[in-house]
């Protein structure tokens, strides 16, 4: 599958399941922080996040391509 651009509420739903806490906001990004990582996931409030923001933010949290859809799967049935 490819990844492709999502809404920001869907992107902070898949780092949620995977544990990422809200640690504060900076105007109009989300900033994510989890016990065991040194850098945060930061997640802009964009109706279309770009997808190189997604990559990163997967490089950033130790999250696979295969997960990261597992993830997103999980939070549709949350909806």
């Amino acid at each position: 599958m490819k990844i492709t651009p999502i809404h920001w509420r869907k992107l902070v739903k898949v780092f949620e399941l995977d544990g990422w806490k809200l640690s504060r906001i900076k105007g109009d990004h989300l900033i994510y922080t989890k016990e065991g990582f040194a850098r945060p996931v930061v997640i802009p409030k964009d109706s279309s996040v770009a997808t190189f923001i997604i990559l990163n933010n997967l490089k950033t949290a130790g999250i696979s391509r295969d997960k990261y859809f597992k993830l997103l799967k999980a939070s549709k049935k949350l909806n």
